[in-house]
C-alpha cells in the first residue's frame, strides 16, 4: 500500500507539472517574461507553504547543516524552472515539455554511476517505451523542427532537476526536513535566482489584465506546491528513479488539457505516444514481476547469444 501511494503521488506530481504552459503562455501574451512569471510564481507559492506549516504546527526554523543543501535545491530548481520556461520563446510549449523528461533516465544514470543502485532489466524496457512515445508526442505531424538554442534550455533544465531529485533522496540532511518546511525553503531560495537577474538588469513585467494575476496563482498552487509536495512525497516512498520515470506522464496531461481547455485536436501519433508512455509507467509499477519474466525468458536462449564473448 506504501508503494502504491508513493506512484499516485509520482503521478499527481507529473499531472500538475504539466500544466505550467497553459498557465505561462497566455502571460508571455500579456507582455511577462519568463523571470517575472516564475518570481511571482515562486513568491506567492511561499505564504501558502507558510500557512500550511502554521496549520501543521511545523518549526519554521532551519539547522546550519540544513542551509547549504537546501539552498543548492533551491538554487537547482530555479534554473531548472527558468531555462524551461526560456525554452518556450524558441520551440512549441508542448514539444519542450515533452523534451524536458529525459531527466528520467539521467537520473538513472547519476543513480546508477554515482550511487550504485542497481540497474533493473524493466528499467530498460521501461525507457524503449519512454523514448518511443515522447518521439511520438515531438513530432505529431511528422515534421516538427527544433531549435538548437530551444533543445539546450531544455536539456539544462533536464539535468538540474535530475540532480535535484537526486538531492533530495540521497542527502541525509535533507532527508530529515519535513516536505512542506524543505518546498518553502526552496521556493525562497529559488527567488533569489529571479532577484538577481532583475538587479543585474532583467525588466521586472506585470501582468495587463486581472486574469494574468489568476493565471499567476494558478501556476504557485497547481504546478508548484502541489506538484513539488508529490514529487518530494514520492521520492521518500518509492525513491528517486520510478519518481522520475513517471515524471514522463506530464506530456500526456498536456496533451489532454490542449483538447479539454485548448479546443486542439489529437493526432494518431499522440494517441500512440500517450498509451506508450502509460505503458512504461506501468512497468515500473510491476517491476519486480516484470524482471522474473525477463529473467525467465532469458533461460530459453542459449548462452552464448546472451553472453558474447
Amino acid at each position: 500500500m506504501g508503494k502504491f501511494k508513493g506512484y499516485l503521488l509520482a503521478a499527481l506530481a507529473a499531472a500538475a507539472y504539466g500544466t505550467n504552459p497553459a498557465f505561462a503562455i497566455p502571460l508571455y501574451e500579456m507582455g511577462m517574461n519568463p523571470n517575472s512569471v516564475l518570481l511571482f510564481r515562486y513568491g506567492l507559492g511561499i505564504p501558502i507553504l507558510a500557512i500550511l506549516m502554521a496549520i501543521r504546527k511545523i518549526d519554521y526554523r532551519i539547522h546550519s547543516d540544513e542551509i547549504i543543501p537546501v539552498f543548492i535545491l533551491g538554487v537547482l530548481m530555479a534554473v531548472s524552472s527558468l531555462t524551461l520556461f526560456e525554452s518556450y520563446n524558441y520551440m512549441n510549449s508542448g514539444v519542450a515539455s515533452t523534451l524536458l523528461f529525459v531527466y528520467p533516465i539521467m537520473v538513472a544514470v547519476i543513480m546508477t554511476f554515482f550511487f550504485k543502485e542497481h540497474f533493473k532489466a524493466s528499467l530498460i524496457l521501461c525507457f524503449i517505451f519512454m523514448i518511443g512515445g515522447l518521439i511520438l508526442l515531438m513530432r505529431p505531424d511528422g515534421n516538427a523542427g527544433l531549435s538548437g538554442f530551444g533543445f539546450l534550455l531544455v536539456m539544462v533544465s533536464a539535468l538540474t532537476y535530475a540532480i535535484y531529485i537526486v538531492l533530495v533522496n540521497a542527502s541525509k540532511a535533507i532527508s530529515r526536513i519535513p516536505t512542506t518546511k524543505l518546498l518553502f525553503y526552496v521556493l525562497i531560495f529559488g527567488c533569489s535566482v529571479f532577484i538577481f537577474k532583475i538587479m543585474v538588469g532583467t525588466e521586472l513585467t506585470f501582468p495587463d489584465r486581472g486574469i494574468g494575476w489568476y493565471n499567476l496563482v494558478a501556476l504557485a498552487v497547481i504546478p508548484t506546491v502541489l506538484s513539488l509536495a508529490c514529487t518530494s512525497a514520492a521520492i521518500h516512498i518509492i525513491g528517486s528513479t520510478p519518481t522520475a520515470i513517471f515524471g514522463a506522464l506530464e506530456p500526456v496531461t498536456a496533451v489532454i488539457l490542449s483538447i479539454a481547455f485548448l479546443g486542439q485536436s489529437i493526432t494518431p501519433n499522440e494517441i500512440v505516444g500517450g498509451l506508450l508512455i502509460v505503458v512504461a509507467t506501468t512497468i515500473v509499477v510491476t517491476s519486480n514481476s516484470v524482471d522474473k519474466f525477463i529473467l525467465h525468458v532469458r533461460k530459453f536462449f542459449p548462452r552464448h547469444l546472451i553472453h558474447k564473448k
